[in-house]
Parts: C-alpha cells; sequence; structure tokens
C-alpha cells in the first residue's frame, strides 16, 4: 500500500450490505433453479430484488446512523506531502488563470457574461482549494495533537526558567538564552 491510500482496515457498513444482498441473490437464485424448479426469468427477478432489498437496507441504515451515533467531531483531513504539492500546485494555477481572465476582460477579449460566469467557476473553486489547504493539518500536527490529547498538558512545559539577565522565558533543555544569549541552566 502506498503513503498515499488509507490504511483503516475495518469493516464498513455498505461492505456489509453488499455481502448480505450478494449472499441473499446466491442463496435465492439456487432455490429458484434447483430446488423449486422455477424458469431462469424469475430467478433473475428474485435476483434484483435481493439487490434492491440491499440497496434500501444500506440507505436506512444511511439514514438512521447520524441520529444513534455518537456526536464525536470528525478530525480534520490530513493531507500528505504529494496531496499537499497538488493541492498547492492547483491553488496556483486556479489563481493564474483568473488573473488571465481578468486581463482577457480588461482587453476586451471578453464579454462581461462569460467573464461572469467563467470568472464565478474559478474563484468557486480557489475558494474550495483554500477552505481544503486551511482545514487540512500535517500528520506531525495530527500526531502531536493526538500525543496531547492521551497524555495531557506538557509537564516541561511549566519548568520552564526565566534569564537572569534579561528575564526571557527558556526551555528547559536550553543552554544559551533566546533574548540575550547568556549561558543558562547548568
Amino acid at each position: 500500500m502506498s503513503s498515499e491510500t488509507s490504511t483503516d482496515q475495518s469493516f464498513q457498513p455498505w461492505q456489509f450490505f453488499v455481502l448480505a444482498g450478494l449472499a441473499a441473490a446466491t442463496v435465492l437464485v439456487y432455490l429458484e433453479v434447483f430446488v423449486w424448479q422455477s424458469d431462469r426469468a424469475s430467478a433473475v427477478l428474485v435476483s434484483l430484488t435481493a439487490g434492491a432489498a440491499a440497496l434500501t437496507g444500506y440507505a436506512a441504515w444511511r439514514m438512521v446512523a447520524p441520529l444513534v451515533g455518537s456526536e464525536e467531531a470528525q478530525s480534520p483531513e490530513v493531507v500528505g506531502g504529494r496531496a499537499r504539492a497538488s493541492l498547492e500546485r492547483e491553488k496556483t494555477l486556479v489563481l493564474r488563470s483568473i488573473k488571465e481572465l481578468e486581463f482577457d476582460r480588461a482587453m476586451g477579449k471578453l464579454s462581461e457574461e462569460d467573464f461572469a460566469e467563467m470568472g464565478g467557476r474559478l474563484r468557486l473553486r480557489a475558494a474550495g482549494l483554500l477552505r481544503q489547504l486551511d482545514r487540512s493539518t500535517s500528520y506531525r500536527d495530527e500526531i502531536e495533537r493526538e500525543l496531547a490529547k492521551r497524555l495531557g498538558p506538557d509537564p516541561a512545559a511549566a519548568v520552564r526558567a526565566a534569564c537572569a539577565s534579561c528575564g526571557t522565558s527558556n526551555d528547559p533543555d536550553a543552554r544559551f538564552c533566546k533574548g540575550c544569549g547568556v549561558a543558562v541552566g547548568d
């Protein structure tokens, strides 16, 4: 599996409904053809009915699941290096297209109606890309947030000592002051 694909191996609800529909269709077709000695047309109809029942069950589950599920907030989407670079590249291209569109309108090559239509679509796409980039976090941020949630506040952060000469708060492992450069600690 590449780093771009999901590593979530849990059994999804739609997989259950697909398997249940396939199993029901198989059993019903077997019963229709071999046990009840019906014609093949009725076996096809029964098979389609089993598939429709599975689809209806999945739709019902999708409708009821938010009502009975936990109200756990979704974590932000984690965008890896390649995906983030791709989104950044697409954002740059869309913004460049908007500038070219404005230039073409200013030069008289484009009517106001065409500018409004194309500019609106490009601006919507740019806004969506910006929201997606702002909403996403890096893997490091997500890991640090999870660690902070599990371990609680950083106890070492409270032990930060102030520099004797300038009063700047320094990290506990600092050898020199961030503010004035004087040796601290030891």
